[in-house]
């Protein structure tokens, strides 16, 4: 494959996790009644379903893209994609809403790995700065689509499907974009990588775990 074709499935790959990672917030939205139904979930629940995913991709995004920097970010981009698609799974098999809830939180985990280990992967690859540009607003483009798409999607696989539908999408596109990057995505580190705040990242955790608890429960 040429370079030309090799940065463009880079770029795919890329796009297609930004687009996963939004979907599983506003697919999930529409489905929350038929979640509430099928899982007798209390309105409660059903809020932590949608933030406890929330709540774990905004306070590991720092996290995520610093241990890409040290260990390698197409490492880190395969472990994200397998920790998510694995999340998806525990999600569509959810016996209960705590179930369900605890899976969000596992595929949150995947899903901080991807944002900005991907953005990093991009810039690694389109050095030149109008194709870096374009690029990067392609990849910026692809959560605002999910945003757009997402109740579309996930009003369709509802009614279709069932809710479970949701999650079961995600696991080949994850399998996808793992094998793709595994093939053309080159291995890169950052020159001199930050030291991880383990103290700063425990406080975010407490800080936004506390706040969004006190909302919901309040």
């Amino acid at each position: 494959m040429s370079t030309t074709g090799r940065r463009r499935v880079i770029l795919v790959v890329c796009c297609l996790s930004m687009f996963l990672v939004g979907l599983d917030i506003s697919a999930v939205n529409v489905a929350l009644p038929s979640i509430g139904a099928d899982l007798d979930a209390t309105p409660s629940q059903l809020q932590w379903v949608v933030d406890s995913y929330t709540l774990v991709v905004a306070s590991l995004l720092i996290l995520g893209g610093t241990t890409g920097d040290r260990l390698g970010r197409r490492r880190i981009f395969g472990v994200g994609l397998a920790i998510f698609g694995t999340g998806s799974v525990l999600c569509a098999v959810s016996p209960t809403p705590e179930v369900l809830i605890a899976a969000r939180a596992v595929q949150a985990v995947g899903g901080s790995m991807l944002n900005p280990v991907a953005l990093s992967i991009v810039t690694n690859v389109f050095t030149e700065p109008k194709a870096r540009a374009r690029a990067i607003g392609l990849w910026g483009s692809a959560f605002g689509a999910s945003l757009a798409f997402g109740p579309v999607v996930g009003g369709a696989l509802v009614s279709g499907l069932g809710w479970q539908a949701i999650f079961v999408l995600n696991v080949p596109v994850c399998v996808l974009a793992l094998v793709l990057s595994r093939r053309y995505v080159p291995e890169s580190r950052a020159p001199q990588p930050r030291r991880a705040d383990v103290v700063g990242q425990l406080l975010i955790l407490v800080l936004l775990g506390t706040v969004t608890f006190g909302i919901i429960e309040g």
